[in-house]
């Protein structure tokens, strides 16, 4: 028994050691499946982490060079500095009954005007460093601050001075709707020049007539009726949800004034001669575009859209030719407008509507190819330090109008994920084109040769000889028309502070002569505060920009 006993101990020894020998095998097996799990997950792990690091690195390059989805970001303080003495010019430039007055050397002055025609015509803005109200440039002046609002209200609002704005842009706008009393009728001046340059006075004891001039029918204007409608539309966004009836009324002029200005087609040059002495127009078939896409805007009646491409867009809009943004000459500005329609995308654009949207934008296109400095197709005017310079008559005004137009299209192209601008082959991204607007807001407030702000106010080393009666003269001297040039021709700096005054800039040699009777370099004026405030505002932070203004 004993052997036998031995041998089925044996044999359950034996199963044993096989049983052990499989749960082994078994054990092996899965112990090498759990390294090879572990592997995978650990490799898998390792991906995700390092795309993980690429992509954050990516984001923060893409945010870095202003190619990425902007919320938010941080104030440029010295920009919004700049923004909030910019804006106070407006209210040194403000004629009739003053409002909540912060400007202490002015008070309520042209309270008579429109009066000899039953006309409230008290409100406005007195042009430059003179008493007139031309209002060509001051419906040119509207619609850029407009279009500075509605891009960059939120930008405003963030350093507290989108109410500002407002209340500036309808100072102007109340203006405008009461000098035009008619479908066909348009009074776009007060004053007469000659008669008003003859004098040097403050505007609160000024006594010469101020007498008005129309344009209608039978005397058009079309430049400049087209340019109110325009200035009419665009403001009737800005107060579409702040004042809905107000907005109504402005679209209704807007319309009226665009009819007016196409039916009845004839350059206010002609019909008024003595404008060309001031405010000579060189065309109206660009303000007839830059009227009818306002319009578009603000009513998406797509008639507007088709009077820009298919109808006129051939004719009028030089698409292929590059312009320089003025108070005279819409059509850069009017590119860059046109391809915001274009880059964002529209679902009512017909494909020969679009074909000539196209056509905008690749000529926007090369307008900014131009102002970049490294381009194959760059601009020659520049002055030596790189600021852009084509006339010597108030010549700030396209370097800051250029900027303004680069900024814009620079956020164009973030916000609707556009990382390429091709200029003849080379490339660049919206971040240049900013890097070129500050590159000229910079010059103006002081990175430049003469170590001077142009902008008056900014910083400690600004122009004290500004070419302007109410800054010239005392606020309570008792001189009139003539007596008081004693004033233009005082060896003293200006007794008053022309608070945000941007003057006209440097030579292209860039040196500036700081003396009251230096008008070429030493006159503000409001549609350069304008187009300045619609630069800064862009420049002062970032933020999404909005796809459509409705």
């Amino acid at each position: 028994m004993a052997c036998c006993g031995d041998s089925m101990e044996d044999e359950e020894n034996g199963k044993k050691m096989e049983a052990d020998q499989d749960t082994n095998k078994d054990h092996t097996k899965r112990s090498k499946l759990g390294w090879f799990w572990s592997l995978l997950l650990l490799i898998f792990g390792a991906v995700v982490i390092t795309m993980s690091v690429l992509t954050i690195l990516k984001y923060f390059d893409y945010l870095k060079k202003g190619r990425g989805p902007r919320h938010h970001q941080e104030i440029v303080e010295n920009y919004a500095n700049a923004l909030g003495i910019s804006m106070q010019f407006f209210d040194v430039q403000k004629s009739g009954k003053l409002v909540n007055n912060k400007i202490v050397w002015r008070g309520d002055s042209a309270l008579h005007d429109g009066s000899e025609e039953n006309l409230d015509l008290s409100k406005g803005l007195y042009d430059a460093g003179d008493l007139m109200k031309f209002g060509f440039p001051m419906a040119f002046t509207a619609t850029v601050l407009s279009w500075a609002i509605l891009e960059y209200g939120d930008h405003m609002n963030a350093v507290k001075q989108l109410e500002h704005a407002q209340e500036s842009l309808k100072w102007i706008t109340d203006y405008l709707i009461n000098a035009h009393p008619s479908q066909n009728m348009l009074y776009i001046q007060v004053g007469d020049p000659d008669l008003d340059h003859s004098c040097w006075e403050r505007p609160e004891t000024m006594s010469e007539k101020r007498p008005l001039t129309q344009i209608n029918t039978t005397f058009p204007g079309t430049e400049v009726a087209a340019e109110t409608a325009a200035a009419m539309a665009s403001a009737s966004l800005v107060f579409r949800r702040i004042n809905s009836s107000y907005a109504n009324l402005l679209l209704m002029h807007a319309r009226q004034l665009f009819t007016f200005a196409d039916t009845y087609r004839g350059s206010y040059s002609m019909s008024v001669p003595q404008v060309q002495k001031y405010y000579n127009s060189t065309g109206y078939e660009d303000e007839l575009l830059w009227a009818a896409t306002w319009l578009y805007h603000a009513t998406r009646d797509r008639s507007y859209l088709e009077y820009v491409t298919d109808i006129n867009g051939q004719a009028f809009a030089n698409w292929g030719i590059p312009t320089w943004f003025s108070w005279d000459n819409k059509h850069a500005g009017l590119q860059v407008l046109l391809s915001r329609i274009n880059i964002f995308g529209s679902e009512d654009v017909s494909e020969t509507e679009n074909l000539g949207l196209q056509m905008y934008r690749r000529t926007a296109e090369s307008i900014m190819c131009g102002l970049l400095p490294d381009s194959p197709t760059a601009t020659s005017s520049r002055t030596d330090s790189g600021l852009i310079w084509i006339v010597k008559w108030n010549s700030l005004q396209h370097p800051v109008a250029s900027a303004f137009l680069a900024v814009l299209y620079s956020d164009y192209m973030i916000a609707s994920g556009t990382e390429t601008l091709y200029c003849s082959g080379k490339s660049y991204q919206p971040h240049d084109l900013r890097k070129f607007a500050i590159s000229q807001v910079d010059y103006l407030l002081g990175k430049n040769p003469m170590e001077m702000s142009y902008l008056v106010g900014y910083g400690n080393n600004y122009p004290l000889y500004v070419h302007h009666r109410g800054s010239s003269i005392p606020a309570d001297a008792n001189t009139g028309c003539t007596d008081g040039f004693k004033w233009l021709e005082s060896e003293s700096p200006n007794p008053n502070v022309a608070i945000g005054a941007l003057v006209g800039g440097p030579f292209l040699n860039e040196s500036y002569i700081d003396s009251r009777n230096n008008s070429m370099q030493g006159e503000p004026t409001t549609y350069n505060s304008a187009l300045l405030v619609g630069l800064l505002s862009g420049l002062v932070t970032s933020s999404q920009m909005v796809k459509s203004y409705t």
